[in-house]
């Protein structure tokens, strides 16, 4: 191998991630997270204490080296617009970076989105005014880290039109997903959007290899291929439906390993979620509770951003016996009052205040919620401002719980301020 070949190879894939244009597709509502999306995109729904869905995929790319970004809003997305423009719009524009929100406008005809792919193709004119030689296509609602770039290298490398992110599923999993299957140079070689009957892994019977919904597109070649689509009247107008499978059929599509882009590995197991259900969701955040989460959130090499109040320090108080303010194996975000309460595995967002003789259990509690004196929540989520009332039992009886509230398979109980005959402010 000629001398400097790595150097050479690692300036030209640093160039290339800068003509690459990220769309992040934040439009769709999320009806499997129930109520938390009656006023919200999913990607707006917080998460973690003191972040967004949408800050993952935002802070990959930028950390990546990707600093044109397009995120593509539809269903309700007045917060997540908000929150994009308050805590992402410290790109330098001089130097032509940016971080666009690009609404559903019917641009080309009176139809709002069709489908992923029509999505993209609406807003075509947007993307390649950057002349962008590669369009990454992300979604917006999933929480990892990954490093793009390497995903890229990964690409140029192999000369592909396209790339799909992967990762392996328990088989009963994979129906949610798209399948694939890959040859021993990680061709893809067919690929079949969630179905019924998923084929494994070969010599692994009890896994399947999946599509993350990570795309990356050589620019022309995604041109041609949603003008292409546009045209067909039988197609649904997805990715995963309709123009991946076309494009595997080119033999030009390659599969990539999210273990080989993953950003903090914990004992070599790549950390993706779909936080698309209640369940999920509130598992999500109960893993970062635990002594040693899987998503490691306090690294300062690959930060996730966001936007955030300047608010003071949490604060416990009162010290009397059976009156301690108090929090165990639990995130404490800014701003919060823990008074005379005790906490116990719990992530309580910004502006949370518990009053005394409270106790809260393996509970997500939104922002600027109030709870109560001798109150007592057990796997709960509490939405945004709700206003937990004295005395109020939950999690202890789910039968009562599910004529109030709503209650998902696996025990979680919602509460909303609309549940409680609360008006959001």
């Amino acid at each position: 191998m000629p001398t400097g070949y790595h150097e050479t190879a690692s300036r030209f894939i640093s160039l290339s991630i800068k003509k690459t244009y990220a769309v992040v597709l934040a439009g769709g509502r999320g009806s499997r997270l129930k109520h938390l999306t009656d006023w919200r995109a999913k990607p707006a729904v917080p998460f973690g204490g003191n972040l967004r869905i949408i800050d993952f995929p935002l802070a990959n790319c930028v950390n990546s080296g990707i600093r044109h970004i397009g995120v593509f809003t539809q269903y309700k997305a007045h917060s997540l617009i908000r929150h994009i423009q308050r805590g992402w719009n410290f790109l330098a524009a001089n130097l032509e970076e940016f971080i666009e929100v690009i609404p559903a406008q019917q641009r080309l005809d009176d139809n709002w989105y069709q489908g992923t792919a029509d999505a993209v193709f609406q807003n075509l004119d947007i993307i390649y005014r950057n002349e962008p030689r590669y369009v990454l296509v992300l979604g917006g609602d999933h929480v990892y880290k990954m490093d793009y770039e390497k995903m890229l290298a990964d690409h140029v490398a192999r000369q592909a039109e396209v790339t799909i992110a992967c990762l392996e599923v328990p088989l009963a999993e994979a129906v949610a997903f798209g399948v694939m299957g890959v040859d021993d140079e990680r061709r893809v070689v067919d690929f079949h959007e969630k179905p019924c009957h998923p084929h494994p892994i070969p010599g692994q019977p009890d896994k399947a290899l999946v599509s993350m919904g990570i795309y990356l597109f050589d620019a022309d070649v995604l041109h041609a291929e949603l003008h292409r689509d546009a045209q067909d009247a039988d197609s649904s107008h997805d990715f995963g439906k309709d123009l991946i499978p076309r494009l595997v059929t080119r033999g030009r599509a390659y599969a990539h390993h999210f273990a080989d882009s993953c950003v903090n590995m914990v004992d070599g197991m790549p950390y993706w979620r779909d936080v698309g259900t209640l369940d999920a969701y509130w598992e999500a955040n109960m893993d970062l509770a635990k002594v040693t989460p899987d998503l490691n959130l306090y690294d300062d090499d690959w930060p996730i951003w966001s936007y955030a109040l300047q608010l003071p320090a949490a604060k416990f108080i009162l010290n009397d016996d059976g009156r301690r303010g108090q929090a165990w194996e639990s995130l404490v975000a800014g701003g919060c009052i823990v008074s005379g309460a005790t906490v116990l595995r719990s992530v309580l967002f910004s502006k949370v205040r518990i009053d005394s003789h409270s106790y809260i259990e393996d509970s997500v509690i939104l922002p600027e919620t109030v709870v109560g004196n001798h109150v007592t929540l057990k796997r709960v989520v509490v939405d945004k401002r709700c206003r937990i009332p004295d005395g109020l039992t939950v999690g202890v009886d789910i039968a009562a719980d599910r004529e109030r509230f709503y209650v998902s398979e696996q025990g979680i109980t919602l509460i909303t301020p609309s549940m409680l005959d609360q008006q959001l402010p």
